[in-house]
């Protein structure tokens, strides 16, 4: 009975343009879900809806939440009659768009002070500016040159809906007709999100294209002794169409972190394609095409398979992290992989069989053998410093391994040391617009985010729960520095009850209902729930993290009423809970891969010496750490997946050079000329994959986005050491398990090479 891959053999060279025709449709149809394919910022990237977490901040967002759209008026004077007019104007005809809740800014308070009657001079206006509280004239017009608008959304106004919401403010701004010198700015942080989703659009496609156009002259400058040296590019050129189709079809967002998976896709997509269509340009020298077809699918096939199964499965222990962007660019990662696997294992024969291929400096034959191509001078010296190097590992391992460990060692220490960052503003371009712009706001008017904590009981009105809400307030704010202020049901009721908290439940009912139900509504959610909106000044992270943490232990200290729950959320804590996720899973999301790759392997080998090639892995981790310590990066969500994907990339390496090492070994040769053998014949193969994956990696560090450029900086080094550990460390450990065994009892046949 034939297996799989001998029917595949057999069915392409025996109905070439059925498979092809097979083929063409699965493409096709995943092609459908090309323009299915969506882009994605904000909270639903960073948690997890279905988490009780996640659960409480998507509530929240969708009963009180509401990011406001800010309006930033620059001019000379934007005390100027003319200029307040037109601001008054502008602030009706946005009022009428569908989702806006309410439109504040400088011209109301104005009016209020003013019996309802913009001031039309000069005069009037400062004479009234000067009656309005000073708090209030500082935070909407905070200098003669600058003053604030506000659009406040309706509650649970999604980011579809926010994109719309400014496409219209934008247009209405666009012909509302400005006075001369005056600029009207549109942003906050629905502006900075919908700018940042276009520049991830953007940013995708420059990616794609600059690792394409790597690729090509990776493949040029090493692989140009083949026929059609370019092949393995268009290959993973439909195996990334295919990924991105079966994105929109599975319902797999592009976020900030899975921008970054294209390249990594490139990069290592692209050595299958080389893998097979070397493989057979081998095979046709000395065979005819549907030999060699039936060599390389049945052969190569299963061989791949297995490298790219152990690079998957260090994908795959991303499926565990908390944070969904981070669980989908492993989703993303081993779709494309299989994706490229499938697409060479294909159409490298088909090709091959439809251009009736012939290699270069030699034809097919009916089976003479014709001799190869010479590789060259550099690779010929490449492959004998190799075959000296392993030959010395192998004969002083203990130095080796000995030397090595320590240096993981003290990655893995400093590793400890590596700061978390879960920023988002630090992980766009530094000279983004909507970041300078938001930053401009921030200047002028303090931080944007506030802090709300979500109180739940029978009844919130009750006065004893009302009471814990108004001290739990005026605590937090009289004793943490961060916080300005507090606004929850309780100082609305306090505010329409002269000053007091109503002490009787009829009075707490009669004051609530003298309150307007559009401000109640921000607060109170029915008498089962309420809010309280702690104001804070603006933070790094890293102080938010420990703020929220404070203000949990404070929760718990203050001994809320029996039969009250009180839990933090909004943005402010997701991002701290990021912080701590990411701390947390790139520690497991490694462990989980070693431990799968160490099941795969002994399940393959059903050997001992099957952990050999999780070892130096186990160290090349530990440089990674050493190096992102010395660099001065963070981990960041991207960053984070740094561990898990060393694992998938390195156990190829060491994984090829194993098994070649075990096929030595099984033809009787003794084992220092096994090793030798193997590190000369698979670390040349090694390196050439390795440096065409480091052209695909390289391809993050032009990013614009500094998340993304860190992140390629520390892969194309991961890869550095992912070569270094199978090429140096690999031929130690396997010389040290084949003494433990008993294998290296056979003495050698050779000496040392010169």
């Amino acid at each position: 009975m034939k297996n799989p891959y001998e029917w595949l053999a057999s069915a392409i060279n025996n109905r070439t343009w059925t498979v092809a025709g097979v083929a063409a449709a699965v493409f096709i149809l995943a092609l459908l879900g090309l323009s299915m394919v969506s882009m994605e910022t904000g909270e639903d990237t960073y948690l997890d809806k279905t988490t009780p977490r996640g659960a409480l901040l998507d509530h929240y967002m969708e009963t009180y939440g509401s990011d406001a759209i800010m309006l930033l008026y620059e001019a000379d004077n934007v005390r100027d009659p003319e200029i307040l007019r037109y601001i008054d104007n502008l602030q009706e005809d946005l009022r009428g768009e569908r989702y806006v809740e309410s439109v504040s800014g400088v011209v109301d308070a104005l009016k209020q002070a003013n019996g309802g009657i913009l001031p039309s001079s000069k005069a009037e206006i400062d004479a009234i500016i000067a009656q309005v509280p000073a708090e209030t004239v500082e935070q909407m017009m905070p200098s003669g040159l600058m003053t604030i608008g506000v659009i406040n959304l309706e509650p649970g106004v999604g980011l579809d809906t926010q994109k719309q919401v400014l496409g219209n403010v934008r247009s209405t701004i666009a012909i509302s007709n400005p006075p001369p010198g005056l600029t009207v700015t549109v942003t906050g942080n629905p502006a900075f999100a919908q700018d940042m989703m276009e520049d991830m659009g953007t940013e995708t496609g420059t990616l794609i294209l600059v690792a394409m156009v790597l690729m090509v002259v990776a493949v040029g400058l090493l692989f140009s002794h083949v026929r059609y040296s370019l092949l393995p590019v268009a290959i993973v050129a439909i195996g990334l169409i295919s990924t991105f189709g079966l994105m929109g079809l599975f319902g797999i967002p592009i976020s900030m972190v899975v921008v970054g998976s294209f390249p990594v896709l490139i990069g290592i997509g692209i050595d299958y394609g080389v893998q097979f269509h070397a493989r057979f340009d081998d095979e046709v020298r000395q065979k005819t095409i549907p030999e060699a077809v039936w060599a390389t699918v049945t052969q190569m096939g299963p061989s791949v398979l297995i490298a790219m199964s152990a690079t998957a499965l260090g994908f795959i222990a991303m499926f565990f992290a908390p944070v969904p962007m981070v669980a989908d660019f492993g989703i993303v990662c081993t779709i494309g992989i299989a994706s490229c696997y499938i697409a060479a294992l294909v159409i490298v024969p088909i090709f091959a069989i439809v251009t009736r291929y012939q290699p270069k400096n030699g034809k097919p034959t009916t089976g003479d053998a014709t001799s190869q191509p010479s590789k060259g001078a550099l690779m010929e010296r490449y492959d004998r410093f190799l075959g000296r190097l392993a030959y010395t590992v192998a004969k002083h391992p203990l130095p080796v391994i000995m030397l090595f460990a320590v240096v993981a060692a003290g990655g893995f220490y400093l590793d400890q040391s590596v700061p978390v960052s879960a920023d988002e503003k630090t992980f766009v371009p530094d000279d983004m617009p909507a970041l300078l712009s938001l930053e401009k706001l921030i200047r002028v008017m303090g931080s944007t985010t506030t802090i709300p904590v979500v109180v739940s009981a029978d009844d919130v009105l009750s006065p004893d729960t009302l009471a814990w809400i108004d001290r739990f307030g005026i605590y937090e704010q009289e004793h943490n520095d961060k916080i300005t202020g507090v606004t929850s049901v309780a100082t609305l009721v306090r505010d329409y009850n002269g000053g007091v908290l109503p002490s009787t439940e009829r009075e707490v009912d009669t004051v609530v209902a003298r309150i307007p139900e559009s401000t109640l509504s921000r607060y109170l959610n029915g008498n089962m729930e309420a809010v309280l909106e702690f104001s804070t000044v603006e933070m790094e992270m890293s102080v938010a993290r420990d703020l929220v943490k404070r203000m949990q232990d404070d929760v718990a200290w203050s001994n809320p009423p029996a039969g009250v729950t009180v839990k933090i959320t909004g943005s402010l804590e997701m991002f701290a809970a990021v912080m701590d996720d990411i701390s947390e899973s790139r520690v497991y999301m490694t462990v989980i891969g070693f431990a799968f790759i160490l099941i795969f392997l002994i399940l393959v080998y059903r050997k001992f010496n099957a952990i050999s090639p999780i070892i130096p892995i186990v160290f090349i981790v530990g440089w990674n750490g050493g190096i992102m310590y010395m660099l001065g990066l963070d981990y960041t969500p991207l960053t984070a997946v740094l561990g898990s994907m060393t694992i998938g990339v390195a156990s190829e390496y060491t994984v090829l050079i194993m098994e070649r090492c075990e096929e030595e070994l099984a033809r009787g040769t003794p084992f220092l000329e096994a090793i030798q053998t193997a590190v000369q014949k698979i670390g040349t193969a090694i390196t050439v994959s390795g440096l065409t994956t480091v052209f695909g990696f390289a391809a993050l560090i032009v990013s614009n986005f500094n998340i993304i450029s860190n992140f390629g900086i520390v892969t194309v080094l991961s890869v550095a050491f992912s070569l270094l550990g199978a090429i140096v460390v690999m031929p130690a450990i396997l010389a040290l398990m084949y003494r433990f065994t008993g294998r290296s009892r056979t003495p050698s046949r050779i000496a040392a090479p010169e």
